[in-house]
């Protein structure tokens, strides 16, 4: 019983530091910077105790007695913890000045930010279908509310009810997904389902196949591939510059999660039934994305339409899974981490110096920083090379093993353009370095 506990308490504690914060909100003596300390404290006590955890041997299931197989605990779901507890930390330590010259900042941020770690996790963790729903819905709730905050902004408040509409829409293709696989298979269990599908053939599985795509769409849909990515870059571009940098890199992560998980252990064995599917969307989404990167004015929307084409190069890397490549799974991860730290790294930089701005960052505004920054361009600089996949990068590995995936699965065409895209985001990068 202890043990189980102990398995849980990281997650447990930062949704009870979310209700916490909720209730402190209301006080008078307690300010932002105290809440954000309380905030930073409770994602930091989660991160401690979630790292001795790393390395474990063996899945095990938190409380089978009660919830049967709905929560699992490994490797995979404790890496992703800690990112994003890492993530949301950095998110609150780094944009400590802008909250400050914001005056539409209250202690309901903090829980927000709290709440959204919490439906991350949750996500990380599911085991069947309606505990990732509800993991899900958690945190896209939360990522709303941070997107119009500033509720006194007409182009935050509208891309808040941009997000929301097509959010909740897209949320009802899951649910309908996932009915459909329960009246097929009498489980929403992954491992249950797995199972069944094994064991029947193509015939039987359409209702399993129909439901597995609608999964897909609300996939898609959150990680803003084309065509599902028409709110990407207003959503970016509204939403307060902290929340921005939370969504990039925290968020994404965390929908790629149960999207791997998912293809790796529900649909493993007929995923190559999607290939062709994801193979068109990878490639629109890389030439879509990397239009919207190069035809933006402001260095945010150009991070967002950046970040499109980022989800096309781990998109090649799922469908290479469904091909048979080994290498595959291993680079979409380690390409993950490379994104995080490389998006956390960006927006970051960018959030720290719209603290002191009160519009939008265009490119102009960066002429001379390295005169007047030069540490901190130096930084931007290393980070926007590492987005473009420069050599000696981590961006340039993550890239690097996404490529051999691709051509270890026979997927020449989508390497070839990988690499083209990633020589065509040479230009909307070192645009940025070159004006610093």
């Amino acid at each position: 019983m202890i043990h189980e506990l102990m398995q849980i308490l990281p997650m447990a504690i930062v949704v009870i530091g979310a209700f916490i914060l909720m209730l402190l909100s209301r006080s008078r003596v307690v300010d932002l910077n105290k809440l954000n300390l309380v905030a930073v404290f409770f994602l930091a006590l989660s991160f401690l105790l979630e790292l001795p955890q790393f390395g474990r041997t063996e899945a095990v299931y938190s409380f089978p007695e009660i919830f049967g197989k709905m929560y699992i605990i490994d490797d995979f779901s404790t890496l992703f913890d800690l990112m994003f507890s890492a993530g949301a930390i950095m998110t609150l330590l780094i944009n400590t000045d802008y909250f400050k010259s914001r005056s539409y900042f209250n202690g309901e941020y903090f829980a927000l930010i709290l709440f959204s770690v919490f439906g991350m996790m949750t996500l990380a963790h599911s085991n069947e279908l309606i505990t990732t729903f509800i993991g899900l819905e958690i945190a896209s709730l939360s990522i709303y509310a941070l997107v119009g905050y500033h509720k006194k902004n007409k182009i935050s408040s509208e891309a808040m009810m941009k997000y929301l509409v097509l959010g909740s829409m897209t949320g009802a293709f899951f649910v309908l997904g996932t009915a459909l696989i329960y009246g097929a298979t009498g489980s929403t269990d992954f491992n249950d389902i797995s199972t069944f599908i094994a064991s029947h053939s193509q015939e039987d599985l359409t209702l399993v196949i129909v439901g597995g795509t609608f999964i897909m769409i609300t996939i898609m849909f959150k990680i803003g591939a084309v065509p599902f990515h028409s709110w990407v870059v207003d959503v970016y571009h509204g939403a307060p510059y902290p929340v921005t940098m939370f969504m990039a890199s925290t968020f994404k992560i965390a929908v790629f999660a149960i999207a791997l998980r998912i293809y790796l252990i529900e649909f493993a064995s007929i995923s190559s039934l999607w290939t062709p599917m994801l193979q068109v969307l990878t490639i629109v989404t890389l030439i879509g994305g990397s239009f919207m990167a190069i035809s933006q004015s402001t260095v945010k929307r150009m991070l967002a339409g950046s970040s499109i084409v980022h989800s096309g190069y781990m998109l090649i890397a799922i469908s290479s899974i469904g091909l048979g490549s080994e290498m595959a799974a291993p680079a979409i991860m380690f390409y993950l981490i490379a994104y995080f730290i490389s998006a956390v790294g960006a927006f970051g930089i960018l959030s720290f110096i719209a603290a002191h701005s009160k519009k939008q960052m265009t490119y102009e505004d960066f002429k001379g920083f390295s005169q007047r920054r030069p540490y901190m361009a130096l930084m931007m600089a290393i980070f926007m090379l590492s987005l473009s996949g420069f050599p000696s990068t981590i961006g340039f590995l993550g890239k690097f093993y996404i490529f051999t995936a691709a051509i270890e699965s026979g997927q020449i065409l989508l390497a070839g353009l990988g690499i083209l895209t990633a020589f065509i985001s040479v230009y909307y990068y070192f645009r940025l370095i070159a004006v610093m």
